[in-house]
């Protein structure tokens, strides 16, 4: 397997070879996507629902993803490892986003770093860049500012919005994001982006026009039932198999059948009598 790089996802956007990418968060399961083939590792701040149990990704902290992105670094040895900036980690100062930008890198491991916003953020995205780390750039539903959206909803839905969501996509790319994720976005509109930037799309819930995908992993396995939203498809119904396995475990200690002879250590029974 080869080493996915900025300039590897760059080459399958110009070759029209899709990009696969899929959110994770420990060492275990980084194993098994690298295994698998997937191209990109996101560290998302989605780790605040499905790994932490918040009701938002604003409470995650810087501390929260270097911790994660370190574990899941550590597991990657050919995906292109991508951690979320989190809330107010890049939105206060610029100086502040490149400092924290940084240490996902230094300390997290990460290979690339993925904030939110278009026009607004584009001074940080330059900066970021300029210190040598790629980014990747978030437009659509951009789930730290669900506060300001009042909760989440498709975007880019009327002509102004739409036209501010493709002004957006270019101006990150000008700063110099080497990919841009489109969440919760109209697919022909997703479309048009994808064909009017040089750069990588990646779409959550923005079409097939996009030029890779990306998914909560415990989405697309049934893992995580708080909320499904329209846009996963469930590529395996991994909950239920864990719950029953879990379920079979109590009862197997309940009856007795768990541990068995072959699951046991052995010690000589002279010595047993001994301590009689």
């Amino acid at each position: 397997m080869m080493k996915n790089t900025v300039t590897t996802i760059q080459q399958q956007k110009e070759n029209g070879e899709k990009i696969s990418m899929l959110t994770c968060y420990d060492y275990s399961m980084a194993k098994l996507m690298d295994e698998a083939g997937i191209n990109m590792l996101l560290v998302g701040d989605s780790l605040g629902n499905v790994v932490l149990g918040y009701e938002d990704t604003i409470s995650v902290t810087m501390e929260d993803m270097i911790h994660h992105t370190v574990a899941v670094a550590r597991g990657a040895k050919n995906a292109l490892v991508v951690a979320d900036m989190p809330f107010m980690s890049y939105q206060t100062s610029v100086y502040d986003a490149v400092v924290n930008a940084g240490r996902l890198m230094k300390e997290g491991r990460a290979q690339m770093v993925k904030l939110e916003g278009g026009a607004s953020v584009c001074p940080q995205i330059k900066a970021i860049v300029d210190a040598s780390i790629p980014v990747c750039a978030h437009l659509g539903l951009t789930p730290q500012s669900i506060n300001a959206f009042g909760g989440f909803k498709v975007q880019g839905r009327d002509e102004a919005a739409a036209k501010k969501l493709l002004e957006d996509a270019k101006m990150v790319e000008a700063a110099g994001a080497s990919a841009i994720v489109m969440e919760c976005v109209p697919a022909q509109l997703a479309q048009l982006v994808t064909k009017n930037v040089h750069i990588p799309t990646i779409g959550i819930g923005a079409g097939a026009g996009c030029d890779g995908q990306v998914l909560v992993y415990q989405d697309m396995l049934g893992m995580f039932s708080d909320f499904t939203p329209k846009f996963v498809r469930r590529f395996a119904n991994v909950g239920e198999v864990m719950k029953e396995a879990f379920r079979e475990y109590k009862t197997a200690i309940a009856n007795g059948s768990f541990p068995a002879e072959e699951h046991i250590y052995k010690i000589d029974e002279s010595i047993i009598k001994k301590l009689y």
